[in-house]
């Protein structure tokens, strides 16, 4: 199930690099599309929503809903 997230505090690479693993981390499957200028974050999982909201703001993060 593709999901789409609005993610303020990303600026680099890194920020992406570590966005991606985070999703990765609870599904290894998972597919992750990050926009860096936009914060446009894609992912395709079929865990809970709440769940990866969880994972991108423990790296410190914001989602915006």
């Amino acid at each position: 199930m593709q999901q789409e997230f609005k993610v303020q505090g990303m600026t680099c690479g890194h920020c992406v690099k570590a966005v991606t693993q985070a999703v990765q981390l609870l599904d290894n499957a998972s597919a992750v599309s990050v926009e860096l200028e936009s914060g446009k974050v894609v992912i395709n999982s079929d865990l809970p929503r709440e769940r990866l909201v969880e994972a991108i703001r423990e790296e410190g993060y914001t989602v915006v809903t």
